[in-house]
């Protein structure tokens, strides 16, 4: 009986490779299990704008973040490679038992692998999220810029603004309203209390509207304690609500004017002098001004041919605000264009008659 005839091996070379071969390298991308890769909610972090280079701006927020979070709250730890996680030494005879072991010992060894930082996706273009675990992002974020503030000391160069994140959820209105029920306490539930602002930002996200969150958690902030009032200006408190696509970001940061919305690139420069030398050259350009008047006024009065005083310059206001004077008293189209200082005379005149009408 004649063999079977063998076909021949096809060439590998030119021919596309099946679905099949590309589905290990695709997870591997995806990650080992050593946490979320994307901005999600329930995550704590610190959100971090960039100029264009997101790869320069994640290296240079490791190097800062790990400066100061190792003075702050000490080196970071990692456990033994050869350290078994508790519970897989010993025999068991109840095979439920054993899986749940063995549940818990995946999961200890994950925790294992996560790192104090971790950079993960943000969703959106010169953005950068970064995961923190462990420590408080608002009280490390503060810490920098309080140092940077003081040393005037610049120490990035790609970092533009970075914003401490305590807290994630789903961009969504009801959801925000009811998270930042809880979240909102620590600084505005009675007995505490102080003024404050919310800053808005949005990113990818067409669905919320700003003037509906806005007012939504500023009735929350009110409702807390009612002592608790806005301030544009100068605030104790400003409540940072930062919207990426389908997530919330939320914190409640302090000094936020000061350290010039919390900028690292305007934070280091030297803060200008208050203009007081030139309200001092403003005062005394006014009294030479009205010494100037005064004279002016004192040669008309001796000039007969002008023969107008300075009073004839009162009813030139109250025919802008009040009713009409008589013809004699109305001053000549000749002296309505009369010097400057005249003119700014009868202008502040007008202002200081509008405030007694009104």
């Amino acid at each position: 009986m004649a063999s079977p005839v063998q076909q021949p091996l096809p060439s590998g070379g030119g021919k596309r490779k099946g679905r099949a071969q590309y589905v290990p390298a695709k997870r591997a991308r995806r990650g080992d299990g050593g946490g979320p890769r994307q901005l999600e909610p329930g995550l704590q972090g610190i959100l971090i704008t960039c100029n264009m280079n997101e790869r320069k701006c994640v290296e240079e927020a490791y190097s800062l973040l790990n400066e100061y979070g190792d003075d702050l709250f000490g080196p970071e730890t990692f456990a033994d490679k050869d350290q078994q996680p508790s519970g897989s030494e010993g025999e068991d005879d109840d095979v439920e038992a054993a899986l749940k072991k063995e549940v818990g010992d995946i999961k200890a060894s994950t925790e294992m692998r996560l790192r104090r930082f971790q950079s993960v996706d943000s969703g959106a273009n010169n953005v950068v999220f970064i995961r923190t675990l462990g420590i408080e992002p608002e009280k490390l974020v503060h810490h920098i810029l309080q140092d940077m503030y003081k040393t005037k000391k610049k120490k990035t160069r790609v970092i533009l603004r970075m914003l401490p994140i305590s807290g994630t959820c789903k961009a969504f209105l009801e959801d925000m309203k009811k998270y930042a029920e809880t979240f909102l306490e620590p600084w505005f539930k009675a007995p505490n209390k102080g003024t404050f602002q919310i800053i808005y930002k949005s990113r990818n996200n067409s669905h919320m509207n700003r003037d509906e969150v806005i007012k939504e958690l500023a009735g929350i902030v009110g409702s807390l304690n009612s002592e608790n009032k806005v301030d544009l200006t100068n605030p104790q408190y400003t409540v940072v609500v930062e919207i990426i696509k389908a997530v919330c970001c939320l914190s409640v940061v302090e000094d936020y004017m000061l350290f010039r919305k919390y900028n690292l690139q305007e934070v280091v420069k030297t803060a200008k002098e208050p203009p007081q030398p030139h309200s001092e050259q403003a005062v005394r350009a006014r009294d030479g001004q009205e010494a100037k008047l005064a004279s002016a006024n004192g040669s008309n009065q001796d000039d007969p041919t002008e023969g107008k005083s300075n009073e004839q310059v009162e009813p030139e206001n109250s025919v802008e605000l009040g009713p009409t004077q008589p013809s004699s008293q109305t001053p000549e189209g000749k002296e309505g264009a009369a010097t400057p200082e005249l003119a700014g005379q009868v202008t502040a005149g007008s202002e200081s008659n509008e405030k007694d009408l009104s």
